[in-house]
């Protein structure tokens, strides 16, 4: 017999090896020496009150044992003489695009601008250490795409793309905990995910698809409103017959490109603003409500989700990363953009978080007009210039106390700050567009009123946090290719279609479907 329970356990409770086990024995009046097994479908924690609780939502099974497989399965059969599908772009969307082809039976070609994991880490040092900006192979650019190097952050809101359980069963077969199916906030961390990257190129080789690194697309050949040929970089070019888009939020170049050639493209909202950053145990002695001592070692390093309308424009916390780096994510020398990671034990000194303000693109951005539909992306482009020179003309950023962002005043010194590259001192608040810098200074003031502790002068303020989402969509039909070129199918961020590592999967795995009918 299987029973489906909803359990609360306190932390007592969950020190103890058997304390899941004799909460479900006593909820259901049983003895636990009838239960065979319990399966753990959610976990998540509720610290609303001092007296911190533990929700799990369980399967129990009773005098009959537990099963120890999945009930997904991923048939990957031998493609190497297949039908081709090529895609542009090796991130969560072009990944997940290329095992699905291979599921459908189609031949992946994969192009990848940057390069494998290993080799791309050296890129990431010359950034951090050398301020120097490898415009192929970054944060951004690179196997994995900005997923890879990054939290690792699994949680998405949209349920209704596609089969995210699916999803998630993949990430734990090559090579994920499967304490992702559990956690109510699934994270993989930036010193795991690159195995896993790594585990889904070896899946795709092995099964007769192919994957050329440093291989950015610079060019397109277009007859009878179809994609014929693609043009490489290094002069080589490659016959198609349908492509797959995914090149993420920050290839410009390839929007760039499409618009040079007539093809539509929108201006698309997007939200911008700074990262905040404030010590771990400021953040756990709010949400734990323990001030002054440590957290308990059962309780993971504390997140926090914040959001207040200021004069109709949202301002909200994005990509918080407890435990966490700040690391610069600039994809060309000349331009400063911050973003936020955390390793799998999230084990850091300091909690970071995108601070963020809408940006309205039909209302906001009318100076930007005759940029036509790239005006959201030179917007972008100014702010993160902006954020280079003062940060003084190299990958150090623009940082400020909290305090005095709000308040209005340059910061005579900064705080410690687990941000590589370092920090100079600025007036953030009046460098930041108005439509940003004052809603972003309002909407700190009230995020203090709801979180007692977090406006502090113990905090920093860092800018810019400019990559959220793409600033451009590319449009596309029912079928999920472009109105204009029937071959091709914009996907993942970069088409503007996702906001994550997990949504971004998902369509890729919509557009793989797509284009293997």
């Amino acid at each position: 017999m299987i029973k489906a329970l909803q359990l609360r356990i306190n932390l007592h409770q969950e020190g103890k090896s058997d304390g899941l086990l004799n909460k479900a024995a006593f909820d259901l009046g049983i003895k636990p020496s009838t239960i065979s097994g319990i399966k753990v479908l959610r976990k998540s924690i509720d610290a609303r009150k001092p007296n911190i609780m533990f929700n799990y939502k369980v399967e129990v099974y009773i005098d009959e044992p537990m099963p120890e497989t999945s009930d997904y399965h991923f048939d990957y059969s031998d493609v190497s003489k297949a039908k081709p599908i090529h895609i542009i772009g090796f991130g969560p969307a072009g990944m997940y695009a290329a095992l699905r082809c291979i599921e459908l039976g189609f031949k992946p070609i994969i192009l990848e601008r940057g390069k494998n994991v290993k080799d791309r880490r050296r890129d990431l040092k010359a950034i951090n250490q050398d301020h120097q900006v490898n415009e192929d192979s970054n944060y951004c650019f690179g196997e994995g795409g900005a997923g890879t190097y990054s939290d690792g952050k699994l949680y998405t809101r949209s349920l209704k793309r596609g089969d995210v359980r699916r999803i998630f069963e993949n990430l734990v077969y090559h090579g994920a905990t499967d304490q992702i199916l559990v956690d109510a906030h699934p994270h993989i961390g930036t010193n795991k995910l690159p195995k896993v990257v790594q585990n889904i190129r070896e899946t795709i080789i092995k099964y007769g698809g192919e994957i050329y690194f440093e291989s950015r697309v610079s060019d397109f050949s277009i007859k009878n409103n179809q994609i014929v040929a693609i043009q490489l970089h290094n002069g080589k070019e490659m016959i198609v017959d349908k492509v797959i888009l995914a090149t993420g939020h920050s290839a410009r170049d390839i929007f760039y490109l499409l618009n040079t050639k007539n093809i539509a493209l929108k201006a698309k909202s997007f939200a911008m603003g700074v990262r905040v950053e404030h010590p771990q145990e400021i953040i756990d002695g709010i949400q734990y409500h323990c001030k002054g001592e440590k957290r308990d070692e059962l309780l993971p390093a504390a997140s926090y989700s914040l959001v207040q309308q200021v004069n109709g424009r949202g301002v909200y916390s994005f990509c918080m990363c407890p435990g966490g780096f700040i690391v610069p994510a600039a994809t060309a020398n000349g331009e400063v953009v911050v973003n936020g990671m955390s390793p799998s034990k999230r084990n850091n000194k300091f909690a970071n978080s995108g601070i963020v303000t809408e940006i309205n693109v039909d209302k906001d951005l009318y100076k930007y007009d005759h940029f036509g539909p790239l005006k959201a992306l030179e917007y972008q482009k100014d702010l993160e210039r902006l954020a280079f020179t003062a940060g003084g003309r190299s990958q150090s950023a623009p940082g400020q106390r909290l305090t005095d962002f709000v308040e209005g005043r340059l910061s005579s010194s900064l705080n410690d700050t687990s941000y590589q590259p370092g920090l100079n001192s600025s007036p953030l608040h009046s460098l930041l567009p108005k439509l940003i810098g004052g809603s972003l200074r309002k909407g700190f003031k009230a995020f203090g009123e709801k979180m007692k502790g977090y406006y502090t002068e113990e905090a920093n303020v860092i800018g810019v946090e400019s990559r959220t989402s793409s600033p451009v969509n590319i449009p596309r039909t029912e079928t999920l290719e472009h109105p204009e070129i029937s071959n091709l199918f914009p996907c993942g961020e970069g088409g503007g279609y996702a906001g994550g590592i997990i949504s971004a999967a998902m369509d890729g795995e919509r557009c793989a479907e797509a284009a293997c009918n």
